[in-house]
């Protein structure tokens, strides 16, 4: 018996309850593998990072916001491509989003834009 190998997650961060469980019902629906977390420091904590997958990080997080999370991780080596998702991110969010390569999916997450971003994502484009 061959052993199934168990894809790479998606690593879902926001604090809304509803947001986080919506979207990782529509996630799991396009086929990904999605862990949660509702804050940012909940996954800077993480030791066992995973060597695939991303992060969708949402910007306005109690504590540590969503673009301090990903600069953090980056810090630690975690190479992991992210996503942004916010509502009317400022020049200044793009600009530190674009500088830290992070995609920005605005809120709200029309139709598939959140799930067709994350594909362009681990496509590699």
């Amino acid at each position: 018996m061959s052993a199934m190998i168990k894809p790479a997650p998606l690593l879902l961060v926001d604090d809304d309850p509803a947001v986080r469980t919506a979207l990782k019902f529509a996630l799991e629906i396009d086929g990904y593998v999605v862990e949660t977390y509702a804050d940012a420091e909940s996954l800077a904590a993480r030791r066992d990072m995973p060597l695939g997958g991303c992060m969708v990080v949402d910007y306005q997080l109690p504590g540590m916001n969503g673009l301090d999370l990903v600069e953090t991780l980056r810090r630690r080596a975690v190479s992991l491509p992210a996503l942004l998702i916010t509502t009317n991110p400022t020049r200044q969010v793009r600009r530190r989003a674009k500088e830290a390569g992070v995609d920005i999916v605005e809120k709200p997450l029309l139709s598939s834009s959140l799930s067709d971003a994350v594909a362009r994502l681990l496509a590699g484009s």
